[in-house]
Protein backbone atom coordinates (compact mmCIF):
# COMPACT_ATOMS: atom_id res chain seq x y z
CA UNK A 1 0.00 0.00 0.00
CA UNK A 2 2.95 2.28 0.54
CA UNK A 3 3.95 2.13 -3.14
CA UNK A 4 0.47 3.14 -4.28
CA UNK A 5 0.49 6.03 -1.80
CA UNK A 6 3.76 7.36 -3.15
CA UNK A 7 2.49 7.00 -6.72
CA UNK A 8 -0.54 9.14 -5.91
CA UNK A 9 1.64 11.65 -4.04
CA UNK A 10 3.88 12.06 -7.08
CA UNK A 11 0.79 12.30 -9.28
CA UNK A 12 -0.46 15.11 -7.04
CA UNK A 13 2.83 16.99 -7.42
CA UNK A 14 2.65 16.55 -11.18
CA UNK A 15 -0.99 17.71 -11.29
CA UNK A 16 -0.13 20.80 -9.25
CA UNK A 17 2.69 21.73 -11.63
CA UNK A 18 0.46 21.16 -14.67
CA UNK A 19 -2.38 23.16 -13.11
CA UNK A 20 -0.11 26.15 -12.39
CA UNK A 21 1.46 26.12 -15.85
CA UNK A 22 -1.89 25.61 -17.57
CA UNK A 23 -3.57 28.32 -15.50
CA UNK A 24 -0.86 30.90 -16.19
CA UNK A 25 -0.54 30.01 -19.86
CA UNK A 26 -4.16 29.60 -20.93
CA UNK A 27 -6.04 31.94 -18.55
CA UNK A 28 -8.94 29.48 -18.88
CA UNK A 29 -10.75 29.00 -15.55
CA UNK A 30 -12.62 25.73 -16.16
CA UNK A 31 -9.62 23.60 -17.13
CA UNK A 32 -7.50 25.19 -14.42
CA UNK A 33 -10.14 24.39 -11.81
CA UNK A 34 -10.40 20.81 -13.06
CA UNK A 35 -6.63 20.37 -12.82
CA UNK A 36 -6.52 21.82 -9.30
CA UNK A 37 -9.36 19.50 -8.28
CA UNK A 38 -7.41 16.58 -9.79
CA UNK A 39 -4.42 17.65 -7.70
CA UNK A 40 -6.57 17.74 -4.56
CA UNK A 41 -8.07 14.32 -5.24
CA UNK A 42 -4.67 12.75 -5.94
CA UNK A 43 -3.22 14.32 -2.80
CA UNK A 44 -6.13 13.11 -0.70
CA UNK A 45 -5.85 9.52 -1.97
CA UNK A 46 -2.05 9.55 -1.59
CA UNK A 47 -2.28 10.85 1.98
CA UNK A 48 -4.86 8.21 2.88
CA UNK A 49 -2.80 5.37 1.43
CA UNK A 50 0.45 6.51 3.06
CA UNK A 51 -1.29 7.11 6.40
CA UNK A 52 -3.02 3.72 6.29
CA UNK A 53 0.17 1.90 5.25
CA UNK A 54 1.73 2.85 8.59
CA UNK A 55 -1.03 1.13 10.56
CA UNK A 56 -1.48 -2.11 8.62
CA UNK A 57 0.82 -5.04 8.07
CA UNK A 58 3.22 -4.96 5.16
CA UNK A 59 1.62 -6.61 2.15
CA UNK A 60 3.33 -8.76 -0.43
CA UNK A 61 3.31 -5.86 -2.89
CA UNK A 62 5.63 -3.91 -0.57
CA UNK A 63 8.19 -6.73 -0.39
CA UNK A 64 10.59 -6.83 -3.35
CA UNK A 65 11.38 -10.53 -2.81
CA UNK A 66 7.74 -11.67 -2.53
CA UNK A 67 6.12 -14.35 -4.63
CA UNK A 68 2.58 -14.31 -6.00
CA UNK A 69 1.60 -17.01 -3.52
CA UNK A 70 2.56 -14.76 -0.60
CA UNK A 71 -0.58 -12.69 -1.19
CA UNK A 72 -2.90 -15.72 -1.31
CA UNK A 73 -5.62 -16.32 1.23
CA UNK A 74 -8.75 -14.61 2.38
CA UNK A 75 -9.00 -11.04 1.16
CA UNK A 76 -11.90 -9.93 3.30
CA UNK A 77 -15.67 -9.83 3.40
CA UNK A 78 -17.59 -8.88 0.27
CA UNK A 79 -21.31 -8.26 0.29
CA UNK A 80 -23.55 -10.60 -1.71
CA UNK A 81 -25.68 -9.31 -4.55
CA UNK A 82 -28.14 -6.56 -3.72
CA UNK A 83 -30.76 -4.68 -5.70
CA UNK A 84 -30.68 -1.68 -3.35
CA UNK A 85 -27.79 0.18 -5.09
CA UNK A 86 -29.65 -0.13 -8.40
CA UNK A 87 -32.77 1.40 -6.86
CA UNK A 88 -30.73 4.17 -5.21
CA UNK A 89 -28.90 4.92 -8.46
CA UNK A 90 -32.15 4.99 -10.46
CA UNK A 91 -33.69 7.35 -7.90
CA UNK A 92 -30.65 9.63 -8.03
CA UNK A 93 -30.65 9.64 -11.85
CA UNK A 94 -34.32 10.56 -11.88
CA UNK A 95 -33.73 13.22 -9.22
CA UNK A 96 -31.09 14.86 -11.42
CA UNK A 97 -33.77 15.13 -14.09
CA UNK A 98 -35.77 17.29 -11.67
CA UNK A 99 -34.33 20.61 -12.89
CA UNK A 100 -34.99 19.54 -16.48
CA UNK A 101 -38.67 18.69 -16.13
CA UNK A 102 -39.43 20.83 -13.11
CA UNK A 103 -38.76 20.74 -9.41
CA UNK A 104 -42.09 19.00 -8.85
CA UNK A 105 -40.42 15.84 -10.21
CA UNK A 106 -38.44 15.56 -6.96
CA UNK A 107 -41.67 14.71 -5.13
CA UNK A 108 -41.60 11.33 -6.87
CA UNK A 109 -37.86 10.68 -6.95
CA UNK A 110 -36.79 11.52 -3.40
CA UNK A 111 -38.90 8.70 -1.88
CA UNK A 112 -37.33 6.25 -4.37
CA UNK A 113 -33.88 7.37 -3.24
CA UNK A 114 -34.78 7.05 0.44
CA UNK A 115 -36.20 3.55 -0.06
CA UNK A 116 -33.04 2.49 -1.92
CA UNK A 117 -30.84 3.95 0.80
CA UNK A 118 -32.94 2.31 3.53
CA UNK A 119 -32.75 -1.09 1.83
CA UNK A 120 -28.99 -0.79 1.31
CA UNK A 121 -28.21 0.27 4.89
CA UNK A 122 -30.40 -2.40 6.50
CA UNK A 123 -29.79 -5.29 4.08
CA UNK A 124 -28.08 -7.39 6.78
CA UNK A 125 -30.97 -7.06 9.20
CA UNK A 126 -33.58 -8.92 7.13
CA UNK A 127 -33.96 -11.56 4.45
CA UNK A 128 -31.47 -14.25 3.46
CA UNK A 129 -28.44 -12.14 4.50
CA UNK A 130 -29.70 -11.58 8.03
CA UNK A 131 -26.94 -11.95 10.60
CA UNK A 132 -27.64 -13.82 13.80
Amino acid sequence: MRIQGHLFAWLAVFMLAVAVVYGLWSQEPVGTTALFLSFALSAMIGFYLIFTARRVDVGAQDNKDADVADDAGELGFFSPHSWAPLLLGAGAALAFLGPVFGWWFLIFTVPVMFVGLWLWVFEYYRGENQTQ
